[in-house]
């Protein structure tokens, strides 16, 4: 008998059990490529989950974050802002587009953009003349950025945001849905997402001129002719029939899944939020996070340990745990990148959470006999710390 225990996922697919109503009506309608019924459905029902006036869906979020840019007119030359600290997909597509990444440091309170480096960041933009094309604004792990004084400091230079909502579907700022603040809102359903089309993505918006675009863009741009003409660069992003039954399905339950999140991470901060040097990701008063994952930076001199020390003992026992994204503007692919840093120090708010910051397992198929036995891995670490340091530095 094998001693390897099961192992425990950060953030693995959970079907509804109802998938198969809607694969087996497009088998049975021969409905499977990138058009059709469930497509035109789920386009439908996610717009009006959110209160967006459509969607077009597609085959991935970073497919929706290039769509939003192309549709914006970005182009070699040209500069884009985005928060550093987040999946290389958010800043990709500027790539894609021969444009200039310029990234923006975090603020402490939400782990987000921080308003305070966007505004130095437009600044030194308007006094040059060269203003971004957009804002990329992340929404991370689940936690929305602080919308009312980007939405300010964007209008005021006139720049669109692009809301990279790939991680807050179902979270809410202030009554109104995350996604749905921007010129686009884009929404992801990779698997590991609070919701998964196996692979996909989503682009909202309440120009729905523009998303008619979208979806020329999306289909090859191909021209309303009575044979196969093409007058535009065109892109094959478009979600399969297939796949949008399966969203479908999940979109069912997903109010119950941010409650499941919500749970989750209740239990988490209830067995560690006592404890000196352990600070979980706050939520800004007047939102509702999704809780994705649940994310908390490890002070070491207060705890014994660290962040990377606990990711590596709890994959020693088979559970998968991760550092926070590294921050865009350390890595080596944005290395000549331009950054804002939030405060006057030489370090930033996002290299040090990246430094302190830990992801915990968060899935919503996670038994709580799992995250018991997550929060057992944890404490046993921090009994051996004390074993090996001064009791009085330790919560």
């Amino acid at each position: 008998m094998s001693d390897v225990k099961k192992k425990i996922f950060l953030s693995s697919p959970h079907m509804s059990g109802n998938e198969w109503k809607y694969l087996q009506e497009a088998f049975d309608t021969n409905w499977v490529t990138s058009l059709g019924p469930n497509v035109d459905a789920f386009e439908k029902e996610i717009a009006e989950y959110v209160g967006a006036n459509g969607a077009v869906a597609v085959s991935s979020g970073t497919a929706a974050i290039h769509l939003a840019l192309s549709l914006l007119d970005v182009k070699k030359g040209d500069t884009v802002f985005c928060s550093s600290l987040t999946f290389v997909a958010s800043a990709n597509p500027i790539l894609y587009q021969n444009a200039e990444p310029v990234f923006i440091d975090s603020e402490p309170e939400s782990w987000n953009m921080s308003p305070k480096a966007l505004e130095q960041a437009l600044q030194e933009a308007a006094i040059i003349g060269k203003l971004p094309k957009a804002v990329v604004v992340v929404h991370l792990y689940g936690q929305m950025a602080k919308m009312d004084e980007i939405i300010a400091l964007c209008e005021q230079y006139e720049v669109p945001i692009i809301e990279d909502a790939a991680e807050s579907l179902g979270s809410i700022y202030k009554g109104q849905a995350s996604g749905t603040f921007g010129k686009f809102g884009i929404f992801s359903f990779n698997g590991n997402k609070i919701i998964t089309t196996s692979g996909g993505g989503i682009l909202i918006s309440e120009d729905t001129d523009l998303l008619d675009k979208a979806r020329f863009l999306a289909s090859q741009a191909r021209d309303l002719a009575p044979y196969y003409q093409h007058s535009t660069m065109g892109y094959n992003y478009r979600l399969s029939n297939l796949l949008a039954g399966v969203g479908r399905s999940q979109l069912e339950v997903l109010d119950h899944r941010v409650r499941k999140r919500r749970l989750i991470f209740d239990r988490y901060y209830k067995a560690f939020s006592h404890l000196k040097g352990f600070c979980f990701m706050d939520e800004l008063k007047n939102t509702r996070s999704n809780r994705w994952l649940t994310t908390l930076t490890i002070d070491d001199s207060l705890t014994g340990v660290s962040g990377g020390h606990l990711v590596d003992a709890l994959n020693k026992e088979n559970i998968e745990a991760r550092r926070v994204w590294k921050p865009l503007h350390l890595q080596p692919l944005f290395k000549d990148a331009k950054f804002y840093m939030h405060g006057e120090s030489n370090h930033s708010v996002a290299e040090d959470l990246f430094e302190k910051g830990i992801c915990l397992p968060s899935g919503t198929n996670m038994s709580l006999e799992e995250q018991q036995r997550v929060m057992a891995c944890i404490l046993n670490e921090l009994t051996l710390a004390r074993n090996l340091n001064s009791p009085s530095k330790i919560g």
